[in-house]
């Protein structure tokens, strides 16, 4: 039989985040324990990576050029399974913890993300859009990285904070924790996370959904009303 391996007791400080109307945004707080075999710390600590995804998407990406003056859509390039979420913390930057080989394999990192093309534009163009994507994402809080996001006390119990954006897409999150050690990730977990709507928020979405049409004439009546009460209220003054 192998050596035996350390083993991740990984836990969230809520595994649900609701959002209600006055939701400004939340901290989620990722922690846990290392146990290592025999209660023996290795002599080189180990580091931890923590990374919360959110549900993949398919997204189309358009490029703006400059003609005559105004700005027009150009060239443009979709993804079938780009994360509407993406945070990751560690102890270290990763850089210093692991090659660019296992941060693709375990999508470790912003650079490493496999968003999966649709098209079959070349490989320079498709960087360039897929780093399009990721800069859009990231000026507007949905991917972030932090190289000492994670804390680890006395070589085993680690946290990291993890900020929750208002404009945060709902759905169910995997947050995953990896141990790495000598440059390989030597134990993995994972939890998960549902970020939902409550109240008038959830009773929106929920009939946008499962009654498009219905919604769609609901809004349009209500549009219609305000605008008459609005040109009403100002006729009469």
């Amino acid at each position: 039989m192998g050596a035996a391996k350390p083993v991740l007791v990984p836990d969230v400080s809520d595994n649900e985040v609701q959002i209600v109307y006055s939701f400004t945004g939340a901290e989620l707080l990722l922690f846990g324990a290392i146990l290592y075999p025999h209660g023996r710390q290795p002599d080189h600590p180990a580091d931890i990576a923590v990374v919360l995804k959110g549900p993949t998407q398919s997204i189309l990406v358009r490029e703006k050029q400059k003609v005559a003056g105004m700005w027009l859509n150009a060239d443009s390039a979709r993804f079938r399974s780009a994360p509407s979420f993406y945070a990751v913390a560690s102890s270290r930057p990763l850089g210093e913890l692991i090659d660019a080989r296992t941060a693709a394999i375990y999508e470790l990192g912003l650079d490493s993300l496999q968003m999966s093309p649709a098209s079959g534009a070349p490989p320079a163009e498709q960087a360039r859009f897929e780093n399009g994507l990721v800069d859009l994402k990231r000026r507007s809080g949905l991917y972030v990285e932090d190289a000492h996001g994670v804390s680890i006390r006395d070589g085993a119990l680690y946290r990291a904070q993890i900020a929750i954006p208002a404009r945060v897409p709902v759905g169910r999150y995997v947050a995953e924790t990896f141990l790495i050690q000598d440059g390989k990730v030597v134990a993995g977990a994972v939890r998960e996370v549902d970020i939902g709507k409550q109240g008038f928020e959830r009773f929106v979405t929920l009939a946008a959904h499962r009654w498009p049409f219905t919604y769609g004439l609901v809004a349009v009546a209500v549009s219609l009303a305000i605008g008459w009460g609005a040109g009403a209220l100002f006729r009469r003054n």
